[in-house]
């Protein structure tokens, strides 16, 4: 006798929940893989977004917090992860609200200074751009991560002395 295809469902559910939280997306994917009909697959879905199994906007708060932190991604990047991984725009813009711009603007600088320390001997025009495009790659704004960037090369001038255009320094 064949398996309820609910019951099925539901278990392959659980299995991919146990390893990680998930998007109701994501899970609605592997539902679809597995051959499970949609009109199933969307009951046992709806069944756990009901008790808080899944909840795309806890997900995306906790992985906005949790790829801020870890990673130092900026919002750009941020919002990118979560389309990708399903997570609707509202919720996604949402999670992404709740990061503090200062300190979004704060983990831009720790970026910058930790990378500063492998720079010291490049010249200041080249160590300027390959920071702006770290904080680029990571999703920052452009305007953000050219101020962010001028600012820390002037406070760590030492290392990094201002050329005029002839690549000399002022006097």
């Amino acid at each position: 006798m064949d398996e309820d295809p609910g019951q099925v469902a539901r278990g392959i559910l659980l299995d991919k929940l146990s390893g990680q939280p998930r998007t109701r997306a994501e899970l609605a994917g592997v539902l679809a893989e597995r051959g499970i009909d949609d009109e199933v697959a969307g009951e046992v879905l709806d069944r756990f977004a009901e008790v808080g199994l899944i909840d795309d906007a806890a997900f995306a708060n906790a992985w906005v917090e949790s790829r801020h932190r870890g990673r130092g991604l900026g919002k750009r990047a941020l919002a990118q992860e979560l389309r990708r991984r399903g997570v609707d725009d509202e919720l996604a813009r949402d999670a992404l609200e709740e990061l503090d711009p200062e300190q979004e603007e704060e983990t831009a600088r720790d970026l910058v200074r930790k990378k500063l320390r492998s720079m010291r001997s490049l010249d200041r025009q080249v160590a300027m751009r390959r920071l702006i495009g770290m904080l680029a790659r990571k999703g920052y704004a452009g305007g953000l991560a050219m101020s962010i960037v001028k600012q820390e090369l002037d406070a760590s001038h030492e290392e990094f002395p201002l050329l005029n255009e002839s690549g000399l320094e002022p006097e």
